[in-house]
């Protein structure tokens, strides 16, 4: 079992903005992990997340999280979704990141604009991804793609618990990669039209 240890202020900053970049991808999912692992120890909750760790929030996240597992994976309602959720995703990943680093309650400017960064990064990410692979009518790719976004949100919630630097750097690292990648395909994409028109 892991034990519960107080974090430097460096790493509550690592921590708290990896949490935001999680939100970006899975909300419901990022706030149940929080939630858990502060109610059994794992993890050194700030004041301002204490309300995690109540079952009432555990139970419902938990719930919700259930219900994006599924909506996730039907193509067509996954972008609705992600549509949906850019109102949610993004205040959330601010207020988790500003939340973490706070001190005394109150919810500072840089944690708030550093939070909202790292959501709006992996959010738009996680759209853009979903809205190419959209394009293809078979479903494997998108429950493919939705499963290991899963798979890659416990995981990086249970890194960030041990290693908050690691995660951070893996959280950067996934974005800019497939951020790229997801550029080359878009553009690769648009060129197909183009190109039959000058045909």
């Amino acid at each position: 079992m892991l034990e519960e240890v107080a974090m430097s202020e460096a790493q509550l900053f690592a921590t708290g903005v990896v949490l935001a970049w999680l939100a970006g991808v899975r909300v419901y999912l990022t706030v149940f992990g929080i939630g858990v692992a502060g109610a059994m120890g794992w993890l050194d909750l700030p004041s301002t997340l204490e309300v995690t760790r109540s079952p009432w929030v555990i139970g419902v996240s938990g719930l919700l999280a259930a219900t994006e597992f599924f909506a996730d994976k039907i193509p067509g309602v996954d972008s609705g979704w992600d549509l949906l959720h850019t109102l949610l995703r993004i205040p959330a990943g601010a207020f988790l990141a500003a939340a973490t680093l706070s001190s005394d309650g109150e919810l500072g400017a840089g944690g708030l604009v550093a939070g909202a960064a790292a959501a709006f990064a992996s959010h738009a990410l996680k759209s853009g991804t979903r809205a190419l692979i959209n394009t293809s009518p078979e479903p494997i790719t998108n429950w493919t793609a939705s499963t290991t976004e899963d798979a890659a949100v416990l995981g990086g919630l249970a890194l960030v618990i041990a290693h908050p630097w690691a995660a951070l750097a893996l959280a950067v690292l996934s974005t800019a990669l497939l951020g790229a990648a997801v550029l080359w395909a878009w553009r690769r994409l648009l060129r197909r039209p183009s190109r039959g028109l000058a045909r």
